[in-house]
């Protein structure tokens, strides 16, 4: 074999792999596209989620462990607390998914709750704005 013969087989070695520098600015630019394009959208889903696990929660809290509560001798007429239906949801402090707790409403209940109301403030933590999660909206 002739000297030019493996002279060019070399250069055609070298030219038909990828250097691990190439194979890191690939792999760097696939990470940027995923978390401009992904990063937004699971910070997203996270977001609703937590609302829809709010509004599980005070639902559950009004009607099946308020149901419970309520049947049990000497809760009749009562206004139960958050620890009180807690203790029919296996938690002993039941918090919305932003650390607060639910507020427990009894005796004059808004349109179309029936026994109590359950509500957390959401996000912002402020009672009265829009993104409040309330047992008694469908």
């Amino acid at each position: 074999m002739s000297r030019t013969s493996r002279t060019f087989r070399r250069r055609l070695r070298k030219m038909i792999g990828m250097t691990l520098l190439e194979i890191m600015i690939v792999l760097a630019i696939l990470a940027l596209v995923m978390g401009l394009l992904v990063g937004p959208q699971v910070l997203k889903m996270f977001g609703e989620s937590k609302v829809e696990i709010a509004r599980t929660t005070t639902k559950k809290m009004a009607f099946e462990a308020y149901s419970q509560w309520v049947s049990r001798p000497g809760n009749a007429g009562k206004c139960p607390t958050a620890e009180n239906l807690g203790e029919y949801m296996a938690t002993a402090k039941p918090k919305d998914p932003w650390g607060q707790e639910y507020i427990i409403k009894c005796g004059e209940l808004p349109a179309g709750a029936v026994g109590i109301a359950v509500m957390s403030k959401g996000e912002d933590q402020k009672e009265g704005t829009g993104d409040d999660i309330k047992s008694w909206d469908q």
